[in-house]
């Protein structure tokens, strides 16, 4: 029989391994701080206007953004930025929004599908990481962000647009940021299903360099991924013309 003294030394115990205890569906680097800003806090982030555009293409994928960050859509801060990463072997991720919380989101990101590759020997499906995507903005400290996800794995090849509030949609082509509807008038008109990646840069530069014109959040050249079942490749480019 245990006493008084032992019994609450024994639920004391319980309670504290039960704490540290992991669950299968919980993230795999541990959990993810929750974001405790205030309505206020958030007005005064300073977020950057962009454009960025992912595709669907014959042989994988081709994701383009701008080369600009702004303070407000009304100030240029950075003429020369990369918004767009690798974040898997075969995906690769945009730059969305607030500029600390979506380099934060794709650190823990990449981290969270290297760390499933070392442990289980094979890469994260892109459905899966689109999922994990979706439920890190959902649920941590990434305020702010609307990211595209584009990759190719086994079963295909994948465009993801995740929103801030953590859905997760899937299309043939996608556009997030201020220039988006300048944009989509481009993809709309010369989309087609079964293009090449080659093709493909040409009409996401061309969706790219519309909004440019008239969005102040974009601008200053174009950055284009090209994603295949062999890796991700990246170019910057500070002239349209290079690409159109």
């Amino acid at each position: 029989m245990r006493t008084p003294m032992h019994e609450s030394e024994f639920s004391r115990n319980r309670e504290r391994l039960a704490g540290n205890h992991t669950g299968p569906f919980e993230a795999e680097v541990g959990q993810v701080p929750t974001n405790d800003l205030s309505a206020e806090d958030l007005d005064n982030v300073n977020k950057t206007g962009t454009t960025t555009v992912g595709l669907v293409t014959a042989d994988g994928v081709v994701i383009a953004t701008d080369m600009r960050a702004s303070l407000g859509g009304r100030f240029v801060s950075n003429k020369n930025v990369q918004k767009v990463e690798q974040i898997h072997d075969t995906a690769a991720l945009t730059l969305v929004g607030s500029v600390g919380g979506a380099q934060s989101f794709i650190k823990s990101l990449r981290a969270e599908a290297n760390l499933y590759e070392a442990r289980r020997g094979e890469s994260m499906s892109i459905n899966a990481l689109a999922t994990l995507a979706g439920n890190f903005a959902r649920g941590g400290p990434f305020f702010a962000i609307n990211p595209i996800l584009g990759g190719v794995d086994e079963e295909g090849h994948h465009v993801y647009s995740i929103d801030p509030a953590g859905g997760v949609m899937a299309d043939d082509y996608t556009v997030t940021g201020s220039g988006m509807q300048l944009a989509y008038g481009v993809l709309e008109q010369e989309y087609e299903e079964g293009l090449s990646n080659e093709e493909a840069k040409t009409v996401a530069a061309r969706a790219v360099k519309s909004a440019a014109e008239r969005d102040t959040g974009s601008g200053n050249g174009v950055f284009l991924a090209e994603i295949t079942d062999e890796g991700v490749d990246i170019h910057g480019h500070s002239d349209f013309d290079e690409v159109l």
